[in-house]
């Protein structure tokens, strides 16, 4: 499973975000968008997703055109996952996580006994079944984050999207999304995330994409593109990307502003 975008220009009917793209999604890899507030990494992933009509170039699925696809046949192959936000309705996190085989079963069809089990089986995998029968509304930022990857496997998508997945979560519940984030990969699911944050690119992804100004400013494998004149032009401001002890195997690289470090 892969989704290609070869010169892939986005935006909205009105106004043009970025154009002349190119990206290569594909199984057993995850890509992480990087880049400041108002560089089009939210654009471009509901682009990818094909909630926004690509303005120009081609965008392809599994060497398909995007537009061949029906929506429910799209959502079978790609899921997103937003940010956790609060909830103005009373589901368990189980019937939140079968809304995921919509795109299997039709919209006001009932789950049937393969959804349920489907649904428990993947909140077993993310070791949040205990909160199955638990209301949305009462369970923490980094459980309801969990819930809505669950919700997304539960499609038996291949291919993830992931909007700020740790957005607003405490450095633990960052950790725990993570980590499972690249269990998936390991798996062979292709996953996209945005993030403002660089070391959870250098942590998990094994390609990187630098919007700014919805120009690509860098592509490719983490260890080329996530570099600190990359990050320093990305951000405008001095970032060192440097090397520190993880008391648990090789050193590990984190980003960190040149002031932070006592420098001018």
């Amino acid at each position: 499973m892969s989704l290609e975008a070869r010169g892939l220009a986005f935006g909205f009917h009105d106004r043009r975000v970025g154009a002349g793209l190119d990206a290569l999604v594909r199984e057993g890899e995850v890509t992480c968008l990087l880049g400041p507030n108002g560089s089009g990494k939210t654009t471009l992933l509901r682009t990818l997703l094909g909630l926004l009509p690509r303005l120009g170039g081609a965008l392809t699925l599994d060497g398909r055109d995007v537009s061949a696809y029906t929506d429910r046949e799209r959502a079978r192959r790609v899921a997103y996952v937003p940010q956790a936000a609060e909830s103005d309705f009373d589901f368990s996190v189980c019937e939140m996580v079968e809304m995921g085989r919509t795109a299997h079963r039709g919209v006001f069809a009932r789950p049937t006994s393969k959804d349920r089990a489907l649904a428990r089986g993947v909140l077993e995998r993310l070791g949040i079944a205990h909160l199955a029968e638990r209301p949305i509304q009462r369970v923490s930022g980094g459980e309801r984050q969990l819930a809505l990857i669950a919700r997304a496997l539960a499609t038996e998508a291949r291919i993830l999207m992931m909007d700020e997945p740790t957005a607003n979560l405490d450095f633990a519940n960052q950790s725990r999304v993570l980590e499972e984030i690249a269990r998936l990969r390991d798996d062979g699911a292709a996953i996209v995330f945005t993030t403002h944050h660089p070391d959870h690119a250098l942590r998990i992804a094994d390609r990187a994409l630098l919007l700014r100004e919805g120009r690509v400013l860098a592509a490719g494998p983490v260890a080329s593109a996530v570099n600190s004149p990359n990050l320093s032009a990305l951000y405008a401001q001095a970032i060192d990307v440097v090397e520190v002890p993880s008391g648990h195997g090789p050193p590990v690289l984190v980003c960190v502003p040149r002031s932070a470090r006592g420098f001018d």
